[in-house]
């Protein structure tokens, strides 16, 4: 029997070490992360919750993605540091992410690509996101075995340097001196 595995020879040993390198690992991954993602957020649902918030117009008939799934898709992906869309096409196929998101790591069909994403991201409306807000709200006090008294929301999304320490703290504030005293 003959070993048709592609191997990359002539790497130098570390530390007396040999190092062979293989590539028959099948699909891998470097966002095992997303699968304990997955395990904390089972109970709560929160891509279902979010997706009943959006009127999906779409043919039922050439669905191939659902909101649910494309709003857990992009959950994770964020949640693992790939947080712009773009990320979808390359990563789509990844197989935790794919688990993550309910799906066989074997699966023909994988996550939903960048357009489907935008085009989701843009059916989108003011209204809708206000719904989403309230909903996830009320998961958030659900939680709760008793409802908090006060909750504080922080939303500033800004990378800000000053955040949390205005510019007037930093250095004393200006302040007007009256004509009769300048000189």
């Amino acid at each position: 029997m003959s070993n048709d595995t592609p191997i990359l020879p002539g790497l130098s040993p570390v530390d007396g070490l040999d190092i062979h390198a293989r590539f028959d690992g099948g699909a891998m991954s470097s966002n095992g992360g997303a699968l304990l993602l997955r395990e904390a957020g089972r109970g709560r649902k929160l891509s279902t919750l979010l997706a009943s918030c959006i009127a999906d117009a779409r043919d039922p008939a050439r669905v191939i993605h659902s909101y649910a799934s494309m709003i857990q898709a992009r959950m994770v992906a964020i949640a693992c540091g790939h947080e712009d869309c773009d990320d979808l096409d390359a990563l789509r196929h990844d197989p935790a992410l794919k688990m993550a998101c309910d799906k066989r790591p074997d699966a023909d069909t994988g996550l939903a690509s960048q357009p489907t994403l935008s085009r989701l991201e843009n059916a989108v409306n003011w209204r809708m996101l206000a719904r989403m807000g309230l909903r996830m709200i009320d998961a958030f006090c659900d939680s709760y075995a008793r409802v908090p008294s006060r909750i504080v929301l922080d939303i500033d999304d800004t990378v800000d340097l000053v955040h949390g320490a205005s510019s007037f703290r930093c250095s004393p504030p200006m302040r007007a001196t009256p004509a009769s005293n300048r000189s």
